[in-house]
């Protein structure tokens, strides 16, 4: 399994832009493209749905050395032995998730400002995500926190972090430029003609990237 450390391209797959019965074929494609580590995002799905639908996608990025990480829910992440569990800031603290999640696992969590990083690294997660970058339909309630909050977080944080929200191939040259070396992306991989190649052309961006 790839260490958090060497994941840089973190696909989301979200059943708000693939229907469940495709996530599958999704899974594979975004592998082959090069993603390093992915994450099921089931809002609307229950723990049973997402429990059903899971294993066969944790099988398949397991076999490829890829970590599945399921989005809000330890208790289900920890049933399907996935590699670990994304919080947001207003789910649950990193220490109430690494207790519900019960294995060992990697908890990342959400921060959408230089105070919220802070706190956020109080708490010791395995990595954070922040964002969003740009606006995005992901999350249309929150609004971008722009280029500078790249720049502080190069400044401050030594653990992981992956920039998020509205990244794509037209603009993920400034994310690298201001100081990223880790990007999730989201919509920009699942509406994507051709999957799998729009993985590898970011991979290939990240790539060309300074380590």
């Amino acid at each position: 399994m790839k260490l958090l450390k060497n994941c840089r391209l973190y696909a989301i797959l979200d059943t708000e832009y693939v229907a469940p019965d495709r996530l599958l074929d999704m899974a594979r494609a975004i592998i082959r493209g090069g993603a390093d580590i992915i994450q099921l995002r089931a809002k609307k799905q229950s723990d049973e749905e997402i429990l059903r639908m899971a294993p066969t996608i944790r099988d398949t990025a397991a076999a490829a050395g890829v970590p599945l990480i399921i989005n809000d829910r330890p208790q289900v992440a920890g049933q399907l032995d996935a590699a670990g569990v994304h919080v947001g800031q207003d789910d649950m603290t990193v220490r109430e998730a690494r207790h519900l999640l019960v294995k060992k696992g990697y908890v990342g969590k959400s921060t959408h400002s230089a105070e919220q990083i802070e706190a956020a690294l109080a708490e010791k997660p395995d990595y954070i995500a922040v964002g969003p970058i740009h606006a995005t339909p992901t999350k249309p309630d929150y609004p971008p926190v722009g280029i500078k909050l790249i720049q502080y977080a190069a400044d401050q944080v030594s653990i992981p972090f992956f920039c998020i929200g509205g990244i794509n191939l037209e603009n993920v040259d400034e994310i690298l430029a201001a100081g990223a070396k880790r990007i999730v992306v989201v919509s920009g991989i699942l509406l994507a003609k051709d999957p799998e190649r729009y993985t590898k052309q970011l991979k290939q961006k990240l790539s060309g990237s300074k380590k």
